[in-house]
């Protein structure tokens, strides 16, 4: 069976209905359950459960603690081009966006690699507009053949490839990769990507699969939250990494839960998506998936990713940049505006504010 086929079997769900019937005893119930159905994970993103958000907190902290310690892995993104081909109405690489279009050189590559292995972090993501023109794959293999002199795990955040693709990108030194649905609903999807190789839901949909089969150690997947209702995406998301994990059990299954940020084009969120909201999206992910990984971005403001750190969170970005060549010299637009603007060494010193420990390094690949 498919993904595909595995999402479509809650197609036809009345969240409403399925809402109403919930009460709090259920969640009570569901809450100090040891495993739960899909179902369950369902009633914890109700309306319902937002009465009992601290006690899915105090076991979200319990089970991310049991299964990953007190500690958080540190990340930064690296943009090598913002050449795009799709039309995508949320986002600031639009093809049409009167941008400055720029894509590195490997002397650049290795300027910014410098730049940020000077912080001390050994974990990157690499990061393309979606344009194979601009960005080959042959192009991204020689970024990363760069790229290993300074960083002992690379993941890629680039237009889906197919099976022989990422396994030659695996066999390249590429260890994860992240991919978002953006959203998990049909019709809605074809509305937000009018143009394009993108506008293909199922193929996007099936390149974490596809990485999986391909041998990569990580797949990280979500939606963008603010695209549609934020209960069905963190579903079907949810759906979706509990196929991906039952499946592959060798891989590292991750969920990220990233926000609509300000961009050139200025698509405003179809749906606001609040902090309450978010947390409620984290714990219940946690709950049911508890040894999933949960990645919270420089999207959220540092008091929020403060104050979230305890619920779930496994991996952050860290002296985060979304233009091309940002961290060595002055970089095009970005991508979309960040919100937490902290150093490495400033995060660091957070996380050992609040006992836990910076990891900078948690893979060799050579």
């Amino acid at each position: 069976m498919s993904v595909y086929e595995e999402l479509a079997k809650y197609r036809d769900l009345n969240f409403a209905d399925l809402f109403a019937q919930i009460t709090d005893s259920d969640i009570q119930r569901i809450i100090s359950k040891d495993r739960l159905t899909v179902f369950d994970y369902l009633a914890l993103l109700s309306p319902k459960a937002e009465n009992h958000l601290e006690a899915m907190a105090q076991q979200a902290h319990r089970l991310t603690v049991q299964q990953f310690g007190h500690i958080i892995l540190l990340y930064t993104p690296l943009y090598l081009a913002n050449y795009c081909v799709n039309q995508c109405v949320y986002c600031g690489f639009h093809a049409n966006n009167a941008i400055e279009r720029k894509k590195l050189s490997l002397e650049q590559v290795r300027a910014e690699a410098e730049a940020i292995a000077a912080t001390g972090l050994k974990h990157i993501l690499i990061l393309t507009g979606e344009s194979r023109h601009h960005s080959s794959v042959e192009y991204i293999k020689e970024c990363v053949n760069t790229l290993k002199d300074y960083f002992t795990s690379i993941s890629i955040e680039i237009y889906p490839v197919n099976v022989e693709e990422y396994v030659e990108l695996a066999n390249a030194g590429v260890d994860g990769m992240t991919i978002y649905q953006e959203t998990y609903h049909e019709q809605t999807y074809a509305e937000l990507h009018p143009a394009g190789p993108k506008r293909n839901y199922r193929y996007r949909l099936d390149a974490p699969e596809r990485a999986c089969q391909a041998g990569l150690r990580a797949v990280n997947i979500g939606a963008l939250l603010g695209l549609s209702d934020w209960r069905s995406e963190a579903f079907l998301t949810g759906v979706h990494a509990d196929y991906l994990q039952r499946n592959y059990l060798d891989v590292e299954i991750s969920m990220s839960p990233p926000r609509m940020r300000p961009h050139v084009g200025g698509f405003p969120p179809k749906v606001i998506v609040s902090d309450k909201n978010l947390v409620q999206y984290v714990l219940a992910f946690r709950l049911f998936m508890p040894r999933g990984g949960i990645t919270l971005s420089t999207r959220e403001s540092a008091e929020l990713r403060n104050n979230m750190l305890k619920l779930g969170i496994t991996k952050m970005s860290a002296g985060s940049c979304t233009t091309v060549g940002g961290h060595s010299e002055d970089g095009s637009v970005p991508q979309f505006e960040i919100s937490d603007e902290r150093s490495v060494a400033d995060m660091a010193a957070m996380l050992y504010s609040q006992n836990y420990q910076p990891v900078y390094k948690d893979w060799q690949m050579w």
